[in-house]
C-alpha cells in the first residue's frame, strides 16, 4: 500500500498511551490523521475522539478497523488485548504499530508470528521506543563502528518514581525491564540465552508485597553479559542509562537531559519524572518514520520477531525470579522471513 494522501489511523486503546498517541498524531506528525479511537470504554473513546475533527468513536476495534477510511492502525491497548487486535488487523491486512508487549507470553506471540508470515509480508512494528531516541541511536552507532572493539558487558539501570498500586514484582520484568531486553539484543546484535534475578533487601519506601529494587542480569549467545538495576520506586526522578564496556574503552548515555543550572549556592539539573517526558522525542521520531514508511508502502523498526523474542526472555526472567535460579530462554529458531537482511 502507498498512498499520497494523509494516513487514516485507527488508534486502540484510549487509556495514557492511547491519547498520548492522538495528540502526537494530530498535533505533531505530518502526513498522518486520526480517523477512529477504539476502547471498550465507550465514553472515554468518545471523549478522546471528540477532540480532533472527524474521527469517529468505536467500542469494538473490529469495526473501527473495517471502517473505509482507516489505512493503518496504532495499538495502545493493554498486553492481553494486543493478540486479538493484530490479528484483526491481519485480515484487513493493515499495517500495524503495537505497542510493547506484542502479546504478554510467547505462546501468544508466536501465534502472531504464524499468522503475518502467512500473509507474505510484514506487517507489524512493535514500539520499543528507545530504538528511536537520539542518545540510544548515538550508542548504537559507536558499537557498530568498531572503534572500541567487541562489547563485553551492558551496565543498565532503569529507574521510577514510584509505580502504579497493582504493580506486581512480576511487571517489574515483563513491563519495565523489557525495554533492556530489547535494547541490549538490538545495540549487542545477540540473543539473549538465559537470565538470573537477585534480589537485595528491599527498600523500606516500596509496597510491602514488591521486592524493589531488583538486579537482573542476562548472558547473551556472543558471550556479553548484561546487568539490570531495576528500581520501581526509586523516588526521586525516571532514570534510564546504559554503559556499554568494551575491549577498548566504554560509553554511556542517560547521565544529563536538559539544562544544567548554577544558582543561589546550587548547582544541578531536573531528572524527567516519567517515561513520557523522558521519551517524548523518541515517541515522535517512531511514529513519523513509521507513518512514513507505511505511506511508502514498506514495513521497518522492530519486528514482529522482537516482540516475540522479548516476551520468551521475559517468560525467562518472570522463572528466574520466582525459582532464584538462572533461567535458560526457549525460543524457536529465527525464521528467515525475519532475517535482518530481509527487505519486505
Amino acid at each position: 500500500m502507498t498512498t499520497t494522501g494523509p494516513l487514516g489511523v485507527a488508534v486502540v486503546g484510549a487509556g495514557k498511551m492511547g491519547a498520548d498517541h492522538v495528540r502526537r498524531l494530530h498535533h505533531v506528525i505530518s502526513g498522518a490523521r486520526v480517523a477512529a479511537v477504539a476502547d471498550v470504554d465507550g465514553e472515554r473513546a468518545k471523549a478522546l475522539a471528540e477532540t480532533v475533527e472527524g474521527c469517529v468513536a468505536y467500542t469494538d476495534p473490529a469495526a473501527a478497523m473495517a471502517s473505509p477510511e482507516v489505512d493503518a492502525v496504532l495499538v495502545a491497548s493493554p498486553g492481553p488485548a494486543h493478540e486479538e487486535a493484530l490479528l484483526t488487523a491481519f485480515e484487513h491486512d493493515l499495517p500495524v504499530l503495537c505497542e510493547k508487549p506484542l502479546t504478554p507470553d510467547p505462546a501468544s506471540a508466536l501465534r502472531v508470528l504464524e499468522a503475518e508470515q502467512r500473509l507474505g509480508h510484514r506487517r507489524v512494528q512493535v514500539g520499543f521506543m528507545r530504538r528511536f531516541d537520539t542518545e540510544y541511536l548515538r550508542l548504537k552507532r559507536t558499537l557498530a563502528d568498531g572503534v572500541l572493539g567487541r562489547p563485553l558487558m551492558l551496565h543498565c539501570r532503569h529507574r521510577n518514581v514510584s509505580v502504579h498500586p497493582y504493580f506486581t514484582a512480576e511487571m517489574l520484568i515483563t513491563d519495565s525491564v523489557a525495554h533492556e531486553m530489547d535494547c541490549a539484543r538490538w545495540l549487542l546484535e545477540q540473543e539473549i540465552t538465559a537470565v538470573t534475578v537477585l534480589r537485595p533487601t528491599p527498600s523500606s519506601l516500596s509496597p510491602e508485597r514488591l521486592d524493589d529494587p531488583q538486579l537482573v542480569i542476562f548472558e547473551t549467545d556472543g558471550g556479553a553479559l548484561v546487568d539490570v538495576e531495576i528500581f520501581g520506586n526509586c523516588g526521586f526522578g525516571y532514570q534510564v542509562q546504559t554503559e556499554a564496556v568494551c575491549e577498548r574503552g566504554t560509553a554511556r548515555i542517560g547521565d544529563d537531559h536538559g539544562m544544567f543550572v548554577n544558582a543561589a549556592g546550587r548547582w544541578g539539573g531536573e531528572i524527567a519524572q516519567d517515561y513520557v517526558e523522558r521519551f517524548e522525542d523518541a515517541y515522535d521520531r517512531e511514529v513519523q518514520q513509521w507513518v512514513d514508511a507505511t505511506r511508502r508502502g514498506e514495513v521497518t523498526g522492530p519486528s514482529a520477531w522482537d516482540g516475540y523474542a522479548v516476551a520468551a526472555v521475559s517468560e525467562a526472567g518472570v522463572a528466574a525470579q520466582t525459582t532464584g535460579r538462572r533461567t535458560a530462554v526457549e525460543m524457536i529458531e529465527r525464521p528467515a522471513f525475519y532475517a535482518p537482511n530481509r527487505q519486505h
